[in-house]
């Protein structure tokens, strides 16, 4: 007996009849994870519908992970569990304990029945075109940070426009998508002359920039404020062989970094705050405790996840720029 039923004239549109028969089959246990539905020109002979119908049904189980397609093979039972009415493609940069902040409250803020497949590309643009490629059509929605590559739009572009939320990160080349983004030039310009008092009492200061991970616009914002405030200023890539001076002040954007450097003024015998200064990016709760507490350029991790779940469920296509704030302590 086939597991798919469709009736004429009963006002329930015939894709949607599909959908049922197979949802009620996995709840009967009659198809199982694994198990093989019949083929779509089976179906539409069966029951004398369209080829298009049968696969508007099977694609949207698809994009809700009830099933999948091989290549060559067919399309099987992936997940018995049918509460899913939507799928999102999240795909982070890296992970750590602000992500992991942005995670949650994205998560916490969605409805039970949407489910979040997380990847991440670690600054690797080939796995980040990878993971888009091998993933279109299979979701209903693609949260994406795209880094500091450059061309994502090549990639992206490939993806239904309205389906695309891009996240921290955004460049002129993806104007055209929703996203919740950081404005890292202005962020940092206008939170280090907020702290201008304190960072003049140093000699000079130091921005630690990776190319490779850290955004540009916090190079642009960086060097914009000591050219207007005529600072004498540096900026290197790497703490390896650095020796730490007195009267010098560092920005430090990642955390295994700001141990080295902190690590450093130890070994030297540096007082914090009075003869050397640290500045971090991205407030956690070791900053607030490390060293009688660290001073943070940082944004709302929470409220990013907040407002971004809030878009996705009301399909808002919106540029919101995320609250950056500076945190003042003992380091500086």
């Amino acid at each position: 007996m086939s597991v798919i039923n469709v009736k004429k004239n009963i006002g329930i549109p015939k894709y949607k009849q599909i959908i049922a028969s197979i949802e009620d089959a996995i709840i009967s246990g009659s198809l199982k994870k694994g198990d093989q539905l019949p083929s779509i020109n089976n179906v539409r002979d069966t029951h004398k519908l369209s080829r298009d119908t049968v696969l508007m049904a099977f694609n949207e189980l698809k994009t809700r992970g009830i099933i999948q397609s091989i290549v060559g093979k067919g399309y099987y039972v992936l997940n018995e569990n049918i509460d899913v009415s939507q799928k999102v493609f999240l795909l982070f940069d890296e992970l750590n304990s602000f992500k992991e902040d942005l995670y949650s409250s994205f998560i916490n803020n969605l409805d039970d029945n949407i489910r979040v497949d997380i990847y991440f590309h670690h600054f690797n643009k080939n796995i980040f075109s990878k993971l888009i490629y091998e993933n279109i059509g299979a979701y209903n929605y693609y949260v994406i940070m795209p880094a500091n590559f450059k061309n994502t739009n090549l990639v992206i572009e490939k993806l239904p426009k309205e389906k695309v939320y891009i996240l921290d990160q955004t460049h002129p080349e993806l104007a055209q998508y929703a996203a919740i983004y950081q404005n890292f030039e202005n962020d940092i310009y206008t939170h280090l002359s907020e702290a201008l008092p304190l960072i003049e009492k140093y000699d000079s200061i130091i921005l630690h920039f990776s190319e490779e991970f850290q955004p540009l616009g916090m190079l642009k914002g960086f060097k914009k404020f000591c050219k207007a405030n005529h600072l004498k200023h540096e900026i290197i890539t790497s703490l390896k062989d650095r020796i730490v001076t007195k009267g010098e002040v560092y920005i430090i954007p990642d955390d295994k970094n700001l141990l080295r450097i902190i690590k450093k003024t130890k070994e030297q015998g540096l007082i914090l705050s009075k003869e050397i200064g640290i500045i971090s990016y991205n407030d956690t709760l070791l900053k607030e405790i490390v060293e009688g507490g660290i001073t943070t350029i940082s944004t709302d991790f929470n409220k990013m996840g907040e407002r971004l779940a809030h878009m996705i469920k009301n399909k808002e296509q919106l540029q919101i720029e995320n609250m950056n704030t500076l945190i003042l302590r003992n380091s500086l």
